[in-house]
């Protein structure tokens, strides 16, 4: 997996920590960058820790699977961004009040947002990627993206939220397309 696609991907994951961080931005009443670092850290740490428990969990077996792993990645990645896309649709309002950034509230949020992050770690571990500079990136990437969606949510509200989790389970799927078309021999990139 090159650098755009990881990017992509990491796009696409952090999609979902980027709609909860609009709806903290909207329930502070002024922008508050120490609340924007900590949600942003909460976030970026667990979509980075996620594939890699993903990745070894999977690695235990995935020698196993060689003949149709390109499969359990494309089924996984598809339903994954389908669900981002059907969540999408759903009226979910941001919760009332000032956005804390306490472990109570926070350690959940970021558990929920990152469950997709573990079932694509264990599509890593069966195309065999470098996991450590996956996981990396991904945390970067989810970290920048939450601290930017706490600004955004602060500055225009949550008009921004649904559009996003579209644009993640699009990436998701394509991606998953991809891997399924390389690893069929129909296309090479």
């Amino acid at each position: 997996m090159g650098f755009v696609e990881l990017f992509l991907l990491a796009v696409g994951l952090s999609m979902d920590a980027f709609a909860v961080a609009v709806c903290s931005g909207l329930s502070m009443p002024k922008a508050n960058m120490k609340k924007a670092l900590v949600i942003g850290l909460y976030f970026g740490v667990f979509q980075a820790a996620m594939p890699l428990i993903g990745y070894f969990g999977a690695a235990l077996f995935a020698s196993k699977i060689t003949s149709y792993d390109h499969w359990i990645a494309f089924a996984l990645l598809c339903f994954l961004g389908g669900k981002m896309i059907v969540g999408s649709f759903k009226n979910e309002v941001c919760p009332a009040g000032e956005a804390s950034v306490k472990p109570a509230q926070m350690l959940p949020l970021a558990l929920a947002t990152s469950i997709d992050a573990l079932a694509v770690g264990v599509s890593f571990a069966f195309l065999r990627i470098d996991i450590v500079t996956a996981v990396s990136f991904i945390g970067v990437v989810t970290f920048a993206i939450s601290l930017a969606g706490v600004k955004i949510g602060n500055a225009f509200g949550a008009r921004f939220k649904s559009k996003a989790e579209i644009a993640g389970g699009a990436i998701l799927i394509l991606m998953g397309l991809k891997i399924l078309l390389e690893h069929l021999n129909i296309i090479d990139f």
